[in-house]
């Protein structure tokens, strides 16, 4: 929950000037949304409703044919095939994934994840020397591989043939490897590009049971791929969409009886879960073993046949999910405790390095405190040997990647991607990494103005938050990264009630003319008044208490509600003001005034000839938003 009482900036929705999509059976609010996200046809949306057919894989990977044959010989000879994982959520349902698939199609596959602590991420060439000197000749990579240089180069030389399957950034030139299977192989519009690792290896299973004519062997591997998808938040289109909407109709009753396990004790019931099922109740359950103890456990729980069993296992991972959150929540209290005893202004990276803070957690930490100041945000744990080790999160915009290689010179070991990443840095090196950082930072801020950015898609109103529009909600689902959950804001509701919950979550019951509704405000900052009549930024969700379903706003800010909105175009500053149910009135810094009529056609009237300019037009179109005359 964001603390508004100090900072905010909202961001308005594009203006849309004529009614969208509308040959779309779908709420005008959400055929708004789509023709926001950029789905300018009734076709694009119908693809996005019910996806197409996707192509042959063979025809999308260079390498497929080429793994397939090698596997299908393993296979035959039931030879004994070593699958190197991650320890993430990706990696570890990578390759429980294949250890399900292969093991009925007559191989024998074991399972080789580096530890967290011990061995770092990916291949190494002391993991091969191990599995070579074990008498495995093929080693299956998923989730990692493709840049272990030397781990590649000693497997060549021992004769140790290695398909590589990887979704992280290929270097050139490329390490030598028997195959590869990487969404940057496949063509530019393949819908195959967004595939994280389950995906690569759910793509390998299904060939190479296929080719065996075996297709009932995988059974529970769209199962894995769907985990392992929403929690290393996969892009959710192309492959990915389709395979999700086809996995999660029968998820719950998913043939692997760690994730029933799981399932049970996430109190999911037997109903078909939603992706957020899977990213705020499962996803975290097994994140939290490959962060704190060893992912062999994870392995363990989603190839076990026994379900007395399984259920064992399942509730050692939730005991590791409850010790991870524990540390979480007493690393993010130091954390902010050491920002908020810092008298100086809060500096444009946070920085934050403690020798005792847990490596599992802390990337967790770094997103809260993203969250909380809207600031790119490094934590670091003691790594031994006058080494520090750190996990980076940073907000949309802030190139976490780029900013770690702009200071290579100053680090040990860096990577990532925009959003996210790590490295490992000498203790004395920090304070010149962190000057060094800020001053990145520095030019990032100075173009994203003050406050933390509040970006809703589209106004409705309480009445539209109905079970007919949950419905129709619920067919642009699954949401995930690349195709957020929407969020929705309502203008001038009244709080009629207010009551803190256990947690600090602030439950609330909204009025707007004469409809009430239901909504919570989690993790609301203690010292933040109510106000009584408000603007409210939320997402829909659906509450499931003793057996009852209610619709429930998931609020993610509220501002103080005003009857005036300020708009920014360059140096000019504009306020508007609302006249009447369908008037709007615009002023400029010198007093200049216009005033505009939204007629029922949809039309925008203004008598003044300045309105035909199209930047003042466009001007009167955003006071029609940010007022609420238009959606």
């Amino acid at each position: 929950m964001l603390d508004l009482t100090t900072r905010w900036s909202w961001s308005l929705p594009r203006v849309l000037h004529h009614d969208p999509l509308p040959g779309l059976d779908l709420a005008l609010p959400l055929r708004c949304l789509l023709s926001r996200r950029g789905i300018a046809t009734t076709e694009a949306a119908l693809t996005l409703l019910e996806p197409d057919d996707l192509p042959e894989p063979s025809t999308q990977f260079p390498d497929l044919t080429t793994a397939v044959k090698r596997v299908c010989q393993a296979c035959h000879e039931r030879e004994s095939v070593a699958i190197c994982g991650d320890y993430d959520a990706d990696g570890m349902t990578s390759t429980a994934l294949l250890l399900r698939a292969l093991t009925p199609l007559g191989a024998n596959p074991i399972a080789a994840i580096p530890s967290r602590m011990e061995d770092g991420y990916g291949l190494n060439p002391g993991m091969v020397q191990d599995l070579f000197d074990q008498g495995i000749r093929l080693l299956i990579t998923v989730d990692n591989g493709v840049a272990a240089w030397d781990a590649l180069e000693l497997a060549k030389q021992l004769g140790l043939e290695v398909i590589v399957t990887d979704h992280h950034s290929i270097p050139d030139p490329r390490p030598p490897m028997t195959a590869l299977l990487h969404p940057a192989e496949t063509p530019v519009e393949s819908p195959f590009r967004g595939l994280a690792g389950v995906g690569l290896a759910y793509v390998l299973a299904r060939a190479v049971a296929e080719q065996l004519e075996q297709p009932d062997a995988i059974a529970a591997a769209r199962d894995l791929f769907c985990i392992g998808t929403v929690a290393d938040m996969a892009p959710l289109s192309g492959a990915n969409r389709l395979w999700l909407l086809e996995g999660l109709q029968q998820l719950h009753r998913s043939e692997c009886e760690g994730l029933r396990a799981l399932q049970r004790l996430s109190g999911l019931g037997q109903h078909p879960l939603r992706a957020e099922d899977i990213g705020f109740q499962l996803a975290p359950r097994i994140n939290a073993v490959g962060r704190l103890g060893e992912p062999q456990l994870i392995v363990d729980l989603l190839t076990v046949q026994d379900s007395e069993e399984a259920m064992l296992l399942a509730r050692r991972c939730d005991d590791f999910n409850r010790q991870r959150r524990d540390l979480c929540d007493a690393i993010e209290a130091e954390a902010i405790a050491l920002v908020e005893a810092d008298e100086q202004a809060l500096p444009p990276f946070l920085l934050l390095a403690q020798g005792h803070w847990h490596h599992g957690v802390i990337g967790i930490v770094a997103a809260r405190l993203v969250e909380k100041y809207h600031r790119p945000t490094a934590l670091l744990a003691g790594e031994g040997n006058g080494r520090m080790r750190a996990s980076v999160r940073a907000p949309n915009g802030f190139a976490v990647d780029t900013a770690l290689k702009q200071c290579g010179d100053l680090l040990d070991r860096y990577g990532g991607h925009p959003a996210a990443g790590g490295f490992t840095v000498d203790a004395p090196q920090v304070h010149r990494l962190h000057e060094r950082l800020n001053t990145l930072a520095l030019s990032w801020l100075s173009q994203q103005g003050d406050g933390i950015p509040v970006q809703p898609e589209v106004l409705i109103r309480l009445s539209d938050v109905n079970w007919d529009f949950w419905h129709d909600l619920a067919r642009l689902e699954p949401f995930g990264a690349g195709h957020a959950q929407p969020l929705f804001w309502c203008r001038d509701c009244q709080i009629v009630e207010s009551r803190l919950l256990k947690g600090r979550h602030l439950s609330i019951t909204l009025l707007q003319d004469a409809e009430q509704r239901r909504a919570i405000a989690w993790r609301w900052p203690m010292h933040q008044p109510v106000p009584e009549r408000c603007d409210v930024a939320f997402q829909i969700g659906m509450n499931r208490w003793q057996g009852e379903n209610r619709l429930q706003l998931d609020v993610k800010a509220l501002r103080q509600h005003s009857s005036s909105v300020a708009l920014q175009r360059g140096q000019q500053s504009y306020v508007a003001q609302r006249l009447g149910p369908s008037g709007l009135k615009l002023r400029n810094g010198d007093g200049d005034e216009l005033e505009a009529q939204l007629m029922n056609n949809g039309q925008l009237i203004c008598s003044d000839t300045k309105a035909n300019h199209p930047q003042v037009r466009q001007l009167l179109e955003e006071a029609c938003l940010g007022l609420g005359l238009r959606s």
